[in-house]
């Protein structure tokens, strides 16, 4: 489990598995089910300090998700990882939104 986050933090993970895969598939999941589950429990009039909770604690995953394709990106270059630089960044502004 370390070499998954040593691997993405150092760049060294293939761009195209971080961003698709890790960032949009895996990401964009963890956050939906957060938010779903957060419903439920405002559903169930648990305390609000419980379902922000629950709805914000994919925030520190998706931020280090987010660097790990800027810092990955930065070492291969070119337009493609421009482009996922700022789909990444994005991405992490919809999935704190929503």
């Amino acid at each position: 489990m370390t070499d998954f986050f040593r691997t993405r933090w150092r760049g060294e993970a293939p761009l195209d598995r971080l961003f698709w895969r890790d960032m949009l598939l895996v990401g964009t999941v963890l956050s939906v089910a957060s938010s779903a589950l957060a419903l439920i429990l405002l559903g169930l009039k648990l305390p609000l300090w419980l379902v922000l909770a629950v709805h914000f604690l994919p925030v520190p995953y998706n931020i280090f998700l987010t660097i790990a394709v800027w810092r990955t990106a930065e070492k291969v270059g070119g337009f493609k990882a421009q482009l996922m630089m700022l789909g990444s960044a994005l991405w992490l502004i919809a999935s704190v939104v929503v």
